[in-house]
């Protein structure tokens, strides 16, 4: 498939891109998904805590996965066909509203496809048609669905957080990213550094500057790009949320809940295509 791959690039872009489009529709639904499931298993295992054992519902509840039901109107439950679900395409066709009752539909599911597919197109023309691009892609829609998670709910699953950080270890056995040993200093690495932060402003302030999600984030592209890429990754996530964050001041002119976890993912990505040459020339 490389070798296909390098032989026509042209041809490689566009497929990248119309497998990013699809992805980013999935990714939608995982952003959407994946709290609301994680909300159920908890009350689930609250009850059942509260109870002091496990309640046999008497019907068992709809399924309720990234898979099933059905994506519907969350107006009128009218499902949306196939027809309904081309990325870009159908929002733009059905000027944004549901075909059945007219509401209007988030422009944020297109400009998420597209934002996956340009992302993804990036990785391919930075990294070319290698092994490593197909690696780099997974992660890189790893990343937008913590973004999106995170932004949303502030908070960053561990359903994606520790697979990754596994991943990144494994990876790495043969050396694809970096060596093994500066994974395994890369992940440990990451963890400690914001679990020292954490820690040190709680015992300051009595109060919680973090969450343990972003420990993992970091830890697991620690292991992804190496232990030398974890400082670029907390200057890069700190340069971009100022901005941000100083941003959404100027333009909401209120504060909201800072999620620290977007601003690591945008620049671990950051560090994915570019982390090499920036270490080469801040040490230079």
């Amino acid at each position: 498939m490389i070798e296909l791959l390098q032989q026509s690039p042209l041809l490689a872009g566009g497929y990248v891109f119309l497998v990013g489009l699809l992805v980013g529709s999935f990714l939608n639904v995982v952003a959407h998904r994946l709290p609301r499931m994680m909300e159920r298993e908890w009350k689930a295992e609250a009850q059942a805590i509260l109870s002091g054992s496990p309640q046999e519902p008497s019907a068992s509840p709809p399924a309720y996965n990234l898979v099933v039901p059905r994506s519907a109107c969350p107006a009128c439950g009218h499902k949306i066909t196939a027809l309904e679900n081309i990325p870009v395409i159908s929002w733009l066709v059905l000027r944004g509203r549901c075909s059945a009752c007219k509401t209007r539909i988030s422009a944020r599911y297109p400009v998420v496809e597209l934002a996956t597919a340009l992302l993804s197109l990036l990785v391919f023309l930075i990294l070319g048609a290698t092994p490593q691009t197909l690696l780099a892609l997974p992660l890189t829609w790893a990343l937008i669905s913590l973004t999106l998670i995170d932004f949303d709910t502030q908070l960053l699953p561990d359903q994606i957080t520790l697979p990754l950080l596994w991943a990144g270890l494994l990876v790495n056995i043969e050396g694809m990213f970096v060596p093994l040993h500066a994974a395994v200093i890369g992940a440990m690495l990451g963890y400690l550094i914001l679990w020292s932060v954490y820690w040190l402003f709680k015992l300051l302030t009595g109060k919680e500057g973090m969450g343990y999600g972003d420990f993992k984030l970091l830890a697991a592209l620690g292991a992804w790009l190496g232990w030398m890429q974890v400082p670029v990754i907390l200057l890069l996530s700190s340069v971009v949320g100022s901005i941000i964050g100083i941003g959404y001041l100027i333009v909401r002119r209120e504060s909201a809940p800072f999620a620290f976890g977007p601003y690591i993912a945008i620049a671990g990505f950051i560090a994915l295509l570019w982390g090499v040459p920036l270490v080469s020339w801040y040490l230079g």
